[in-house]
């Protein structure tokens, strides 16, 4: 039953969350940005790294035969008739452009292909336009693809191939094997395997097509390719599929006379090119082709196919072909048998290793805390670490230590406690990794936000509140005047460590709620009261509205800061599709939780009873209602940073940060946008599988429409890894109109604007 408020949070979720799109990430096997993977001596090249970009593959594959040679280089191989250097698998473009590679660095290699060279080139249809992009890049290697359709192209191949004078090794590659120093390639039909020092996984995705799942399929009227179109003229043909083949082979069949249908099974089409749809739309729009979106084909027959349309009922429709160009999966097998791990698939030993780092995060936020576990008390002795010998090792090594209106004396103090080791762990993480970052991802919009990002972390959240405060406090600075009226509104008095609560520094940065600790007081601190609603209520919309809620998360905030440097190799692994969407609204709970706290602190300030009684109980003494147990250490920091390496780390950031929710649904108020050029999509899924806030950017940027899900932190992954440079940074001026940013996060971008050389190889994590 649909009541009224039912009704009501329905809509909300839709407009702040659900309405978005949320479509998922193909699984590929896990490999590295060299390519390298988990299995030591072989490298994945071509489609399989996530990019269907010919130049890509040529340039992946002519540079990971590189990397094998310089390896070999100084590994000593005693002649052997029966060992190769090189074994390469996949006759492709990948493949032969490391064949090209191997044998002018002095390779002997071997090439193995199952079926024939260039196959998903040669079974592409009659004519079909072929994409060099990025237009600008040179790949590396001999082989350079140039020709714009598929005939010219596999020509080019096929001249290329018969005058390098390389032989194929015919056969079909069931799995590999390391074996001592040497890895061995299982073929099929019980053929000797090869053996070889290094091998190249160049096999793509040819002939693994998707099924449907339905009976008759495997008719033989029934296909996955279309090779002539001219041969069906004046037959009822059914095509199934949402992509650019599907169009093209509609567009190419109802141009040569045939009766075409199109079934999808979507409302609209997210995936086509511009071209491709505005023909498709043509077609349709003059009768030549039938357009059955939001349908599904359920049996196939000899002479007919039973589509099922949502909400209309089935229809059976007469055919005399079918073609199913529904995609080609991964040949996940091949490397499940081969000991290689698959994105996305999890093993006892993932479970096992994420469960001893969270319980490992339990002890640490618990020792840095102070906190007592739920139900049990104190951390045992043996489990409370105590800083103090440390430290007295540090100041016997530095006698001048032990004046604390010095640095080192101010040092010592700080030092005494847990969560100065913490902080300072911290900072450091953020700067190493952030170096890392930066010489990884080379573009001005990375280099300036880590730098940002660093900042912020070591002088307002570490600095600041341990050292240049308490330093100041013990120089008498906040003893007299305004200093001393300002000291005792922003940092209390305290019988403990420096004597004032330097600590609520923090507050300068990280605003409530995501911070608490300075509004939820006994008696109102009016100082941080009017800063942090400043910093909530005026601040951060304004920023919002004109950067985006990543102007916060993704330059500023702490949490961001670990995230975009610790958490930067880890981006892919965050769960993309609608219930992870759904989960993003744990995130209003735990604000909507912190408004009510913050509610019940405020009628306690005014000495309402019963208020003042439930906030205490709801903060202090009931562990789920505990805001700085449940939140601040469970969400945040045991389960946050406890799935940081096997689900991405902004799992806190995306899920449950109750600053973060709120910013939701300023951003829904934004002018900041992703723009995309659609005309270069190639709808490869880089840009969604790397975004570690779960958004399907692909279906914005296949649609052209400028991407607004609140979800975005400005990390400029998607901008940064897209391989044709779709995606800007950027923000709608008054008129509507897009303005785009002018600090670069596209490599692509920048090489074609001639301020980058060439774009970044092997994009993708």
């Amino acid at each position: 039953m649909i009541t009224p408020m039912t009704g009501w949070l329905t809509r909300y979720t839709r407009w702040l969350h659900t309405g978005w799109p949320a479509g998922t990430v193909e699984k590929l096997p896990e490999s590295r940005s060299d390519g390298t993977c988990a299995l030591p001596g072989v490298r994945i090249v071509g489609d399989l790294t996530g990019i269907p970009l010919l130049k890509f593959a040529a340039d992946s594959g002519a540079r990971a035969a590189r990397a094998v040679a310089s390896e070999l280089s100084t590994v000593i191989r005693p002649p052997s008739s029966g060992i190769c250097d090189l074994a390469i698998i996949g006759g492709g473009v990948a493949g032969f452009a490391a064949a090209l590679e191997a044998r002018k660095l002095g390779l002997d290699f071997k090439i193995i292909e199952a079926s024939r060279p260039f196959f998903t080139i040669a079974n592409f249809p009659k004519g079909k336009p072929i994409y060099t992009y990025p237009t600008g890049m040179t790949p590396a290697g001999d082989l350079q693809p140039s020709g714009a359709t598929k005939e010219a192209l596999l020509e080019e191949m096929e001249n290329q191939l018969n005058r390098s004078g390389i032989e194929i090794t015919p056969g079909s590659a069931e799995r590999l094997r390391k074996n001592g120093d040497l890895i061995e390639v299982i073929l099929s039909d019980n053929q000797p395997p090869v053996r070889a020092h290094r091998v190249i996984v160049a096999i793509g995705r040819s002939g693994h097509y998707r099924k449907l799942g339905c009976p008759g399929e495997d008719l033989p009227h029934v296909s996955n390719r279309l090779h002539d179109p001219k041969e069906f003229q004046g037959r009822r043909v059914l095509v199934v599929g949402g992509g650019d083949s599907a169009l093209e082979a509609s567009i190419a069949l109802a141009t040569c006379g045939a009766q075409v249908t199109l079934s999808y099974r979507k409302k609209e089409f997210s995936r086509p090119k511009p071209d491709n749809l505005a023909q498709i739309t043509g077609l349709a729009h003059t009768g030549s082709l039938r357009l059955a979106l939001d349908s599904q084909v359920v049996a196939i027959t000899e002479s007919s196919v039973v589509l099922r349309h949502s909400g209309k009922g089935d229809e059976t429709l007469p055919t005399d072909a079918v073609f199913l160009m529904t995609g080609r999966e991964a040949p996940l097998e091949f490397f499940r048998r081969s000991g290689i791990p698959i994105r996305g698939e999890w093993t006892a030993f993932n479970y096992a290793m994420m469960g001893a780092f969270i319980l490992f995060c339990a002890w640490l936020y618990h020792w840095k805390s102070g906190h007592e576990l739920p139900f049990l008390g104190k951390l045992p002795g043996w489990l409370n670490w105590n800083p103090a010998p440390l430290w007295a090792w540090i100041q016997s090594l530095v006698p001048a230590a032990g004046d604390p209106a010095t640095l080192l004396g101010t040092l010592k103090i700080s030092a005494s406690g847990p969560s100065f080791y913490y902080t300072l762990a911290y900072s450091l993480i953020v700067v190493v990794f952030g170096v890392r970052r930066i010489r990884r991802r080379k573009t001005p919009y990375v280099k300036i936000q880590t730098l940002s990002l660093m900042a912020v972390q070591c002088l307002p959240l570490f600095l600041l509140p341990e050292i240049f405060l308490p330093w100041a406090g013990h120089n008498h600075l906040f003893e007299h005047g305004l200093l001393k009226s300002l000291a005792d509104e922003f940092f209390p008095v305290v019988t403990y460590g420096h004597g004032r609560e330097y600590w609520r520094a923090y507050g300068i940065i990280l605003a409530w709620p995501l911070f608490v600790y300075n509004w939820f007081t006994a008696q109102p601190l009016m100082g941080w009261l009017i800063v942090g609603f400043l910093q909530t209520f005026v601040l951060i919309p304004l920023i919002v509205w004109r950067w985006g809620k990543g102007a916060y998360c993704g330059w500023i905030c702490s949490c961001g800061a670990l995230a975009e440097t610790l958490g930067d190799a880890h981006r892919h692994k965050m769960p993309h599709g609608p219930f992870w969407n759904r989960l993003n609204f744990l995130g209003q709970g735990v604000l909507a939780f912190a408004v009510i706290l913050m509610i019940l602190r405020i009628l306690g300030w005014a000495d309402i009873g019963w208020a003042k009684n439930a906030f205490e109980q709801g903060f202090k003494k009931i562990p789920l209602l505990n805001y700085s147990w449940f939140v601040d250490l469970l969400l945040a920091g045991i389960l946050g940073y406890g799935v940081y390496f096997w689900y991405s780390g902004r799992a806190w950031c995306r899920f449950a940060c109750p600053l973060a929710a709120l910013m939701h649904l300023y951003a829904r108020f934004s002018r900041f946008r992703i723009f995309p050029e659609k005309s270069k999509c190639i709808s490869c899924n880089v840009c969604t599988s790397v975004c570690h806030q779960g958004i399907d950017i692909m279906n914005f940027a296949n649609k052209g429409l400028p991407m607004e899900d609140p979800e975005c932190v400005r990390c400029s992954a998607c901008v940064e890894q897209c391989p044709t440079g779709v995606l800007a940074f950027g923000r709608l001026d008054r008129l509507g109109l897009p303005v785009l940013d002018r600090l670069s996060a596209s490599p692509v971008r920048a090489m074609e604007s001639g301020t980058l050389v060439a774009p970044k190889v092997f994009p993708g994590e």
